[in-house]
């Protein structure tokens, strides 16, 4: 595998392309508030923030510091040459992920999905999952897979109860919303669980010293670890994914608020590469990022970075499309 370079949006990796049939699409890489944070538009600074006001002058599509909330696509070729699609997390951004990158990419639909944590950047897109399912006017279609702790699950029930509800009550009319068949996993790297032909492995991470949020470790050909939600490492998750424990990973997707200091319930950047050094994966992507980061010139840092750790590390953007065999 060998960082290949793209004179548009830096370098990235390249898993195996020529033969991969599989692909992992980056449907937002940015924080809970998005970039361009609105704050920044309605309370400029003086001067006024470089990539917010970049981010309403240049197209998103052409713009990688236009960011939605963090969310993956994996797109899996089984050995029967069928294609499955695997959603994590489904943020406050996903319709608009949707209309961006579901169509140029030829998308079809969602098979299964899957949630890290129950926070608003994370599910407050379930109700859009519908344009992603068949029409009925009856609901009478084939609920889509979604596998989420107890706890999630839990909190969903009190946001979307319509989209957990089992049967209609008496007189209760139906209604066209999202078919979810709801299905617990646990917070536990020893009970994975396999959608849509992939195996999961959950990664218990602390988001905040109060809550546990979930990274998955998936593929057998490349070995990919996605943590999107940290403040630490719990022992057994990082000797999971890395290199001195139970193997190096091919990719880890992790998580970087902030560029400089740290905070409370996200690792910030020298968190970030710290724990990359820690874990010492092939290769590793960057997502959760805010506007304190400039794509360009935050690469061009890492870069550096990574010729003198002898790490590939860069910041992921939304719509970047990697081929991978799983």
């Amino acid at each position: 595998m060998e960082i290949r370079n793209s004179s548009e949006n830096g370098s990235f990796p390249d898993l195996n392309s020529e033969s991969a049939g599989s692909s992992l699409l980056f449907l937002g890489t940015g924080c809970s508030s998005v970039v361009p944070n609105a704050m920044c538009l309605l309370q400029p600074s003086d001067p006024p923030c470089k990539v917010c006001h970049q981010s309403i002058s240049v197209p998103p599509e052409r713009n990688p510091n236009y960011r939605c909330n963090t969310s993956l696509l994996i797109d899996f070729c089984g050995c029967d040459g069928e294609h499955k699609y695997v959603l994590i997390d489904v943020g406050k951004t996903f319709r608009e992920q949707v209309l961006r990158w579901f169509i140029p990419n030829k998308i079809p639909r969602v098979d299964s999905i899957i949630l890290t944590h129950e926070h608003a950047d994370a599910v407050l897109g379930l109700d859009d999952i519908r344009a992603v399912q068949p029409y009925s006017p009856t609901n009478d279609i084939e609920p889509t897979p979604i596998y989420l702790s107890q706890f999630a699950m839990d909190s969903i029930a009190v946001k979307f109860p319509y989209l957990v509800q089992k049967k209609l009550k008496v007189g209760q009319e139906v209604r066209r919303v999202a078919q979810l068949d709801w299905r617990i996993i646990e917070s536990n790297c020893e009970k994975p669980f396999t959608t849509s032909g992939i195996k999961f492995v959950p990664l218990p991470v602390m988001h905040g010293e109060d809550y546990i949020s979930l990274g998955f470790l998936f593929g057998g050909k490349s070995k990919v670890a996605y943590i999107s939600d940290i403040s630490r490492f719990i022992p057994s998750t990082e000797y999971v994914v890395s290199k001195t424990g139970a193997g190096q990973v091919d990719l880890l997707i992790l998580d970087t608020l902030y560029k400089t200091g740290s905070h409370n319930t996200h690792f910030c950047l020298p968190q970030t590469l710290d724990a990359v050094k820690r874990i010492c994966p092939k290769q590793a992507l960057l997502i959760g990022m805010t506007h304190e980061f400039d794509h360009h010139k935050d690469n061009e840092i890492l870069a550096e970075w990574s010729k003198r750790e002898g790490i590939q590390v860069q910041l992921a953007y939304d719509g970047l499309k990697i081929p991978i065999n799983l």
